[in-house]
C-alpha cells in the first residue's frame, strides 16, 4: 500500500508542492520516495514494497516509446493472465504490477481497467495528449483523492489532506463534514466528499481525464448480479464457495514479507485465518502470525472467550493485546491519536491496537474480514418470505433471530420490520418521513447546535444520505449489490486503509474480492440467512476449519468501546491530550450545544467528550485543516 501524488499544471506553471504532497505520504510508503518532473506536470510515488515484483519495481515509471509515465497503488491478483494477453512472458526481467497497468493502458485504454483484478489505484501521465488518466479499483480499496481548478490545475493523492500541498489548491474546511462527524452515521453521505471544500475522492469503480478542455469523471463498471445459481444441496453451495474464498486468500498471501492476519473472535477474520493456515502449511510457510485484542480480566467476555477458541487453528503464531494491561501499547496509542487523518479514525482504537502489534512484529501485510457482515448479507430474507406468502417459515425466522441477539431485540420487532419492508411501498414511506417530520434532521442526542445545524443545512445532508444508502431496487439481489457498492462498506475499508497506513501496513480483505463478491450475488438468499444464522454459507463452508464455540457463536460484541475508555482515562491522568487550536475551538463552540471545555454529565460525557477530543487532535495534527 504505496502512496501517490502528482500535479498537472493546465495554465503551463510550475508543479510546485510536489514534494511536500511526496512528505505527508511517506510514512504510508516508507521504504522510497521518488518525484518525476517534466515541464507542467509532476508525480510522485511513496513505496511500500509489499510484493517481491514491488520491491524491484522503480515509480514513477515511463515507457521509453511513448513517454507516458504511471504513478501506482496496486496489487494485481491476475498477474499471469496479464502478462501472456499483453505478450510479457518471458521476458527474463523482473515485471511490476505498475508496469502491467501502464502495457494494459497503453495496448487497451479504457478497456483495460475491467481486465485488472486486484486492488489499485493509478495515474498516468500522458504526454502525447497531454493530459492525466487516474483510476481506481472496482471496490474501493485503494483510495484517491483530488482537487481540479478549472483552466489552472489538477491535484491528486492518496489522501485528501495531502493534495492541499500543491500550491493553488485552497485549503477550506467543509464544516458540512464537521457535522457528519458529530452525527456519526452521516459518514456515509456519499462517496466523494472530504473535509476539505476543494478536495474530492474518486469513487470506486471510476476514473477520471484532465487536460486543458477540463475534467471527466467517469464510471467504469457496476456490480450487476448474476442468474442466482442453483446447485444440489446446501452442501454443493458451501463446498463451490470455499473455492472461491480459498483462491481470494491466497492471492493475499503474495508478499515481500510475513503476512500477518487480525484475528477477533468473529467468523470473518477467523475464515480468513483457518484458511490462510492451510494454504501457508501447503507451502511450507508459517507460522501465520495473528493480532487480537482480548480482556484477562474480564471472565464474562465473550470475545476473549471466541478468540481463545480461534487460538486452537494449528499454524499460528499469537499475539495478544490484552486491554487490562494497555501500559505497553498506550504511548504508541497516544501518538497515533496526534496524528489523526480524520476524525473518524477516533473510533478505530482497537484496530490501531492491533496495527502497532504488527508494526512491532515486522509485519507489513495484514488479513481483515471487514467486507464479511455486508457482502454475505441476506438482503431482507423474513421480508422476501412474507412476500412469497411463507407466513410461518418467516415467523419461525423471527424467533430465530431472536434467540441469536439473545434477546436484545423481540421476535416481533423482526417480524414487524420485515413486513413494513415488505409491504409499505419507497413512494409512502417517504411520505411518512416528511409527513412525521423524520426528514427534519433533529441533532442526535441534542449533541449538534441547532444554529449550526442549520448553517451547515443537515436537513438536505441527511436527504442526501437516505437517498445514497435506502435507494429502491428492483430486486433482493440488486439491493445486495447496492449495498456491497454502497458508501457503508467504503467508507469503513477507508477507516481501515488509513489506520493501517499510519503504521506502514497494507490491509487485505479477501472478502472485497470480486469473485467472492459476485458468487455471493449469485447464491440464493436462503444461503445468506436460515433459522436465524446469518452468514449461514460462510459457516458451512468453514466446518472442521473453525473451532464450534467461533464457527457457531451468536450475537455480536467487541472491546472496541471499552479500549477507548480506558484511553481516555489515560489521557487525563497523563496530559496526553493537547487541546484544540484557538480556530478549532471557536469552531466546536458553533458546532456544539455544550460550549468547548464546559463540564459534561453522564451519560454523554464520554461520547461527547471524545468527539470533542479527537476533533481537536486532528485539528492539530498535519493531516487536519492548514493555518
Amino acid at each position: 500500500m504505496s502512496g501517490i501524488c502528482g500535479i498537472l499544471r493546465l495554465d503551463g506553471g510550475p508543479p510546485d508542492g510536489i514534494e511536500a504532497m511526496a512528505a505527508l505520504l511517506e510514512r504510508r510508503g516508507p521504504n522510497a520516495t521518488r518525484i518525476h518532473r517534466e515541464g507542467q506536470v509532476a508525480l510522485g510515488h511513496t513505496l511500500l514494497a509489499t510484493t517481491p515484483e514491488a520491491r524491484h519495481e522503480v515509480m514513477p515509471l515511463t515507457d521509453p516509446a511513448t513517454g507516458c509515465t504511471i504513478t501506482a497503488d496496486v496489487r494485481l491478483d491476475n498477474r499471469a493472465e496479464l502478462l501472456a494477453a499483453l505478450d510479457l512472458l518471458g521476458t527474463g526481467r523482473v515485471i511490476g504490477d505498475g508496469e502491467i497497468i501502464l502495457r494494459a493502458w497503453l495496448a487497451w485504454g479504457e478497456g483495460c481497467l475491467t481486465r485488472l483484478l486486484g486492488d489499485f489505484a493509478f495515474a498516468i501521465w500522458d504526454p502525447r495528449a497531454e493530459q492525466i488518466i487516474a483510476a481506481r479499483d472496482p471496490m474501493g480499496m485503494r483510495q484517491l483523492a483530488y482537487a481540479h481548478r478549472e483552466n489552472r490545475l489538477l491535484a491528486f493523492a492518496t489522501e485528501p489532506r495531502a493534495v492541499l500541498e500543491a500550491q493553488g489548491v485552497p485549503p477550506d474546511l467543509d464544516t458540512g463534514r464537521i457535522a457528519d462527524y458529530l452525527e456519526d452515521y452521516l459518514e456515509a453521505i456519499d462517496v466523494e466528499s472530504t473535509f476539505f471544500q476543494h478536495v474530492r475522492r474518486l469513487p470506486p469503480a471510476h476514473w477520471l481525464v484532465a487536460d486543458a478542455r477540463g475534467l471527466t469523471v467517469r464510471r467504469y463498471w457496476s456490480l450487476v448480479p448474476g442468474p442466482e445459481m442453483r446447485l444440489g444441496s446446501d452442501q454443493a453451495y458451501a463446498d463451490a464457495f470455499l473455492d472461491v474464498f480459498t483462491e481470494a486468500v491466497r492471492c493475499r498471501l503474495r508478499s515481500d514479507g510475513p503476512v500477518g492476519s487480525m484475528l477477533s473472535g468473529g467468523l470473518d477474520s477467523g475464515s480468513a485465518v483457518a484458511v490462510a493456515t492451510r494454504l501457508l502449511a501447503a507451502e511450507g510457510r508459517g507460522p501465520l502470525p495473528t493480532f487480537s485484542v482480548i480482556h484477562s480480566a474480564d471472565p464474562d467476555c465473550a470475545e476473549t472467550r471466541a478468540i481463545r477458541a480461534s487460538l486452537t487453528i494449528p499454524g499460528l503464531d499469537p499475539h495478544l493485546v490484552d486491554v487490562a494491561d494497555l501500559s505497553p501499547y498506550m504511548d504508541d496509542l497516544h501518538e497515533a491519536l496526534r496524528s489523526l487523518k480524520e476524525p473518524f479514525d477516533g473510533q478505530m482504537n482497537l484496530v490501531r491496537s492491533a496495527y502497532i502489534a504488527a508494526e512491532r512484529a515486522g509485519v507489513r501485510v495484514v488479513l481483515d474480514g471487514v467486507a464479511g457482515d455486508i457482502v454475505l448479507t441476506d438482503g431482507n430474507r423474513m421480508g422476501q418470505l412474507i412476500r412469497a406468502g411463507r407466513w410461518t417459515t418467516a415467523w419461525n425466522e423471527a424467533v430465530a433471530e431472536e434467540r441469536y441477539w439473545s434477546g436484545e431485540h423481540t421476535r416481533w420487532r423482526f417480524m414487524g420490520e420485515a413486513l413494513r419492508q415488505a409491504a409499505v411501498p419507497d413512494w409512502l414511506r417517504r411520505a411518512r418521513r416528511r409527513w412525521s417530520g423524520l426528514d427534519d434532521a433533529r441533532p442526535k442526542g441534542a449533541l449538534l447546535h441547532p444554529d449550526f445545524a442549520r448553517q451547515v443545512d443537515l436537513r438536505s445532508r441527511v436527504a442526501r444520505w437516505r437517498r445514497n444508502s435506502f435507494a429502491p431496487a428492483p430486486s433482493q439481489a440488486a439491493w445486495r449489490a447496492a449495498s456491497i457498492s454502497g458508501p457503508v462498506l467504503l467508507v469503513g475499508r477507508e477507516r481501515y486503509d488509513r489506520v493501517a497506513a499510519g503504521h506502514g501496513i497494507e490491509p487485505r480483505d479477501p472478502f472485497m474480492d470480486l469473485r467472492v463478491i459476485e458468487f455471493c450475488l449469485r447464491c440464493p438468499s436462503s444461503q445468506m440467512k436460515t433459522d436465524g444464522w446469518p452468514k449461514v454459507l460462510l459457516r458451512r463452508a468453514l466446518r472442521g476449519l473453525l473451532p464450534e464455540e467461533v464457527l457457531w457463536r451468536a450475537g455480536r460484541t467487541h472491546l472496541g468501546w471499552t479500549l477507548t475508555q480506558l484511553l481516555i482515562r489515560s489521557a487525563d491522568k497523563h496530559g496526553a491530550m493537547p487541546g484544540p487550536s484557538d480556530t478549532t475551538a471557536t469552531l466546536l463552540n458553533q458546532a456544539l450545544n455544550l460550549p468547548y471545555g464546559q463540564p459534561l454529565s453522564r451519560p454523554l460525557v464520554d461520547d461527547l467528550r471524545w468527539d470533542r477530543t479527537v476533533l481537536a487532535l486532528w485539528s492539530n495534527s498535519a493531516y487536519g485543516p492548514k493555518p
